[in-house]
């Protein structure tokens, strides 16, 4: 067993690196893997209708085409540690990279729906590997002093894919004259939508050629000169290289893996700390986020909404979002974990309660009447911002910093998975309750974030300020 008191003292904790544009390169490199899991993961929002239209299926049909990535997000997120524990974290970024690039293209030719369907599972086994691959890799290759701002290059990213996703979706519905299924390029509008992910999904294909291997898989694997130069480069050159390389070995060493069997106990099954960690990611989904994300065209058209203007306005509300995520990463460290997600909680509250409300008159010409219509527009923008600087930041920080040591890795795998599983569930299930009854829908989404305050106060303790080795 390694004593930290012995351990060498290699001087990283305040290096700084010789060319830190050149760090922050590597970053954003490997944050695209990022910027591909949101466009992949909220580009469907524009097609939705369009293969509602053209393989002419019900409701629970179509949910689980668009729900069905998820269970590839499930598999990838699973998997992609041990793939990078085996082959590298650059190689594994390649391989996500070519699932994002062939899933593009398959979802943008499909020939029947199973077809499509599949390809989204290979999208969404990239997504998971991309969810897990880019946040490890950016923490091993960054300076210390710099971690936590290069850290957050990972969900700034999501969140910009987000935006440019739909923004992309709006631009090519405008060129199709407004109608999802008209011709563009030879093909209908959506299937295009849908394939000009080939873009960046190749463009992470070749940055990652330009970045290097992380020095901490490059000693497990016993390469410890290259090791050294890759950190000479991250960190800079004052820093003793082979105390460094010293440092990481014995870290390395000394880590317990954790195990399923680590986190059982308790009256229920699983240790109490582990269903907090749960209930926080189940929560999180429980609110309805990703029916922003996934669905929002369709929703605002079943309202009357011109389809070019549903387009335009899942367009503002991603803007909104990046909003709210600047929010919290500027707020998460000042004013703390707790505080942040009740505020957020009491906001989301008010949004989805206006937008149950709007919902719950009968639409006049097939639209909802003006008030009604504006109130809820302006809702979607408000639940939205208060979920972005909460719950869509404060989730995977505390996830990352709550558990015990010991139990960190495998009790971040069960949230982490929990949350996969509940997003399919609202995924899977909304088409068929907005068919039943929209407004009722969006009280079910209230309920959720009015029980999230109550939880936070009961169970959740604030991590902000502790030591890793304080918690548990």
């Amino acid at each position: 067993m390694t004593s930290t008191a012995q351990a060498p003292k290699s001087g990283a904790r305040t290096a700084h690196p010789d060319h830190l544009g050149h760090v922050i390169f590597i970053a954003a490199a490997a944050a695209m893997g990022g910027f591909l899991f949101g466009y992949d993961s909220s580009v469907i929002n524009g097609a939705v209708e369009a293969i509602r239209g053209r393989y002419d299926v019900g409701s629970a049909a179509l949910a689980q085409v668009i729900a069905i990535a998820l269970i590839g997000c499930a598999i990838g997120a699973a998997t992609a540690g041990r793939i990078a524990d085996r082959i590298g974290r650059i190689r594994c970024m390649q391989i996500a990279a070519v699932l994002f690039t062939v899933s593009a293209v398959g979802s943008a030719l499909p020939f029947a729906l199973w077809d499509l369907a599949f390809w989204r599972v290979v999208g969404g086994f990239a997504i998971g590997m991309a969810s897990v691959i880019g946040p490890a890799y950016i923490a091993e290759v960054a300076p210390p002093a710099y971690r936590g701002r290069l850290g957050s290059f990972q969900q700034a990213a999501i969140v910009i894919g987000i935006a440019v996703s739909q923004l992309v979706n709006w631009g090519l519905l405008n060129a199709a004259d407004g109608d999802q299924r008209g011709k563009l390029m030879g093909l209908e509008a959506w299937q295009v939508m849908l394939g000009v992910m080939v873009i960046p999904a190749v463009l992470y294909g070749l940055l990652s050629f330009a970045i290097p291997e992380s020095p901490r898989f490059l000693i497990s694997v016993g390469k410890h000169e290259r090791a050294r130069e890759i950190l000479a480069e991250v960190e800079g050159k004052d820093v003793d290289l082979h105390a460094r390389v010293a440092e990481i070995e014995g870290a390395m060493k000394s880590e317990h893996k954790s195990s399923f069997k680590d986190l059982l106990g308790g009256s229920f099954f699983f240790k109490p700390i582990v269903w907090v960690g749960i209930g926080l990611s189940v929560f999180q989904q429980f609110v309805g986020i990703n029916v922003a994300f996934y669905y929002s065209s369709t929703l605002w058209q079943s309202v009357g909404v011109d389809p070019a203007d549903s387009f335009f306005y899942s367009f503002t509300t991603s803007i909104i979002n990046i909003v709210g995520t600047v929010i919290a990463m500027i707020f998460v460290d000042r004013i703390g974990r707790r505080p942040l997600a009740i505020i957020g909680s009491v906001g989301m509250v008010v949004g989805l309660a206006l937008e149950a409300w709007a919902f719950s008159y009968h639409l006049v010409d097939g639209k909802l009447p003006a008030t009604q219509g504006w109130i809820a527009l302006i809702a979607a923008h408000v639940f939205v911002l208060f979920f972005a600087l909460s719950w869509g930041v404060v989730v995977w920080v505390m996830l990352g910093e709550m558990f015990p040591n010991r139990i960190r890795a495998a009790a971040l795998g069960v949230a982490a998975a929990a949350q996969w599983i509940a997003n399919w569930a609202i995924t899977a299930s909304f088409p068929s309750l907005a068919d039943w009854n929209l407004s009722v829908t969006y009280v079910i989404y209230t309920a959720f974030a009015a029980l999230s305050i109550p939880f936070v106060l009961k169970f959740v303790k604030e991590t902000k300020g502790k030591a890793l080795e304080e918690m548990g």
